[in-house]
């Protein structure tokens, strides 16, 4: 029986090789939970992106949505949404 950390490591390395890349908002949602899995809460005195620095103000933003969340729930959900998609 795998960990939660080898299965969450699993999922990440796995979830770049899905046969469908998933839409802007999936990628978001992975690339949070990824964030908030492997370093934790966004540092609070993190610089917000400029206004028109789109892709980077999205990542940001949902990061910061996730302060608050364990590693351990983040990997968790990774792993879920993984297996969605994996199966869609």
């Amino acid at each position: 029986m795998m960990s939660l950390k080898e299965s969450f490591e699993k999922a990440v390395k796995e979830s770049k090789e899905l046969s469908k890349r998933p839409d802007n908002e999936t990628l978001l949602k992975l690339y949070s939970l990824y964030k908030q899995a492997t370093e934790g809460d966004m540092d609070p005195n993190t610089p917000t992106p400029g206004m028109f620095d789109f892709v980077n103000k999205a990542k940001h933003d949902a990061w910061k949505k996730l302060n608050g969340m364990s590693s351990e729930a983040a990997m968790d959900e990774y792993i879920k949404l993984y297996e969605q998609l994996k199966g869609a």
